[in-house]
């Protein structure tokens, strides 16, 4: 069954939905997060064309899209296999007590500050009055490839990685200070996923599936759903909840 888990801001004594609108906003913001192979580019866009029909809307990508790219080098003939594994396993210092090299450093900070650009795109299409869908959102609480800080050891030995670790988290902790009006959170267990996404690296995949519910969003109320059920089921729950908070801005949706 579909499971909705929210702060008592979102729900009233007798189960219908309530959000309260975020104070000096015109429009809400809506994140859509959720793992690799949990439908979320799917259920995204038929939100959006539905969404954008009734008011304007803006759908933004606020992830890296670095996936794509080791994909494809992973097809490249001959050597691609190869140089993906040593990508891999240069990710893998970043995991390590002493953290990453300094030049894997500066690439993982650099694919930061391109998430950071994508952010402020997104925060100045909401001040011009649109409304916001966003495909991810960053989160400073769980290091990481879902959404989180990529420099992810915390006591790196190397004092220039120390500083970029250090800058990186304190731009994750201020764009995750921009708090949406509701999270829908797509929940899946491995084995779906991987069977959506057989091009994916299983131990990639499997650590955004178990990392996808400790993710925390400031506070705000997440709607939990299970990815495994039909779309259209997913999509009902979906749109009662963002119906629910586009009205509590004077922007019912039909």
């Amino acid at each position: 069954m579909l499971e909705s888990k929210l702060s008592p801001l979102a729900q009233k004594p007798e189960n219908t939905l309530y959000y309260k609108p975020i104070s000096g906003r015109r429009t809400p913001v809506i994140a859509l997060v959720g793992s690799d192979g949990s439908g979320k580019t799917t259920v995204g866009n038929a939100l959006f064309a539905w969404m954008s029909a009734q008011q304007p809307t803006r759908f933004c990508h606020l992830g890296k899209q670095t996936g794509s790219w080791g994909r494809a080098i992973a097809r490249i003939p001959f050597v691609g296999r190869k140089v993906d594994k040593r990508i891999v396993h240069k990710a893998s210092h970043t995991r390590r007590e002493k953290g990453a090299g300094t030049l894997t450093a500066l690439v993982i900070f650099a694919l930061s500050m391109r998430r950071l650009f994508r952010f402020l795109r997104m925060k100045r299409l909401h001040r011009e009055g649109y409304t916001i869908l966003t495909d991810r959102f960053p989160q400073a609480s769980v290091p990481g490839p879902m959404d989180g800080p990529g420099l992810v050891a915390r006591s790196p030995k190397n004092s220039v990685v120390k500083g970029l670790t250090y800058g990186e988290q304190k731009i994750y902790e201020w764009m995750a200070s921009f708090r949406p009006d509701v999270v829908l959170r797509l929940n899946v267990d491995i084995e779906t996923a991987l069977a959506r996404k057989p091009d994916h690296r299983p131990e990639a995949l499997r650590q955004k599936v178990s990392d996808v519910p400790r993710l925390t969003f400031n506070g705000a109320p997440v709607v939990e759903l299970d990815a495994t059920q039909p779309l259209e089921t997913v999509l009902a729950t979906a749109r009662a909840h963002v119906s629910a908070v586009m009205a509590s801005y004077g922007r019912p949706c039909s």
